[in-house]
């Protein structure tokens, strides 16, 4: 389940992941960050992947697939979670961000605030 965050506003957007992402759920998430931005040049995103966040093969497939095709819209982007395996993804994934102007960092649950504080920078 894919739920959006009220604290999203203009090109700020934030999602809490809890368990399995089908196709349906990633094809919302998709258009809700086309709409934003329609109307802005660039998207941060702070994203809470829960204990059970997963994603099925469709899902993870069609998510890769539109990101490498907008790369050049995202400015930031925050991971919130208290697995491990979340942080060593993010650690191995920012420094190819870095190469494309893109921000990406990792913020466990007790740093929510701060992640929320870095995301709108």
């Amino acid at each position: 389940m894919i739920k959006k965050l009220p604290e999203s506003s203009e090109n700020i957007l934030g999602f809490e992941v809890d368990g399995k992402v089908d196709l349906n759920e990633e094809m919302e998430l998709i258009s809700q960050v086309e709409n934003v931005l329609d109307k802005h040049a660039n998207v941060s995103v702070l994203v809470i992947l829960n204990d059970r966040a997963k994603w099925g093969i469709e899902a993870g497939y069609e998510d890769l697939k539109w990101a490498m095709t907008h790369i050049k819209s995202f400015h930031r982007i925050a991971i919130v979670s208290d697995r491990k395996i979340w942080e060593w993804l993010v650690a191995i994934d920012s420094p190819f961000a870095a190469m494309l102007g893109i921000g990406e960092k990792h913020f466990d649950m007790a740093n929510l605030d701060k992640a929320w504080e870095w995301v709108r920078e």
